[in-house]
């Protein structure tokens, strides 16, 4: 086949160079949540799971920006779209995706949203929508434990009350326990260890959390 020194050139020229997928912004990702989530208390726990999902970013070497804007944005359309059918292509998470999708978010970042819901079917199979599904409930019911401290502070929640709490099952009743354990055994962590470490990483946000007993 005649391939001469100017089809080469042509060739080299008109082939696309591929390109990372670039990170929307932390600010683009708190407008667009801010947009179509009006409740304070799931506003916060997106800030909540953006917190453990940075933490555990950094302890396992990843990208804490990447990890972040997932846990930051992972629940944005469930106010709209509760999905109370847990359909797998309508409603929370599937219609939040799609929405992603046009606006050019990373794929990685997208399937773990779709695999932090059980319902859709989606195999978690990279260490980011592990960490998602692991600290998803989990920080709800952190959160549920620090609220009905006198304090309702953070600093004042360890391990050992949240997994008093775990075992209360009219505490909390929407957590899902069985989720809290799964998530630990897929992320591979001491579920103790996992508990202390999510309740380390909420600690570092607490004020924005509303959760460092100053507005007691």
């Amino acid at each position: 086949m005649f391939y001469s020194a100017f089809t080469r050139h042509v060739v080299l020229r008109f082939v696309p160079t591929l390109q990372p997928m670039s990170l929307p912004t932390r600010a683009d990702a708190l407008a667009l949540m801010h947009e179509y989530t009006a409740s304070e208390s799931l506003r916060k726990h997106m800030l909540a799971v953006e917190a453990a999902m940075r933490a555990y970013a950094d302890k396992f070497g990843e990208d804490p920006e990447r990890w972040g804007l997932a846990g930051l944005i992972h629940d944005f359309d469930y106010e709209r779209y509760p999905n109370a059918a847990h359909s797998a292509t309508e409603e929370h998470p599937a219609h939040g995706v799609r929405v992603l999708r046009e606006r050019g978010w990373p794929d990685d970042i997208l399937q773990a949203i779709l695999g932090h819901a059980t319902y859709c079917g989606v195999s978690r199979d990279t260490p980011m929508a592990k960490a998602l599904f692991a600290v998803d409930e989990l920080t709800g019911l952190v959160t549920a434990t620090a609220l009905v401290r006198p304090s309702r502070s953070l600093h004042e929640v360890d391990a050992r009350s949240v997994r008093k709490k775990m075992k209360d099952k009219a505490f909390a009743r929407g957590v899902n326990r069985d989720d809290v354990v799964l998530g630990a055994q897929e992320l591979g962590v001491d579920l103790e260890a996992h508990i202390q470490f999510v309740i380390d990483a909420m600690r570092t946000r607490a004020a924005d959390l509303g959760l460092d007993g100053h507005g007691v």
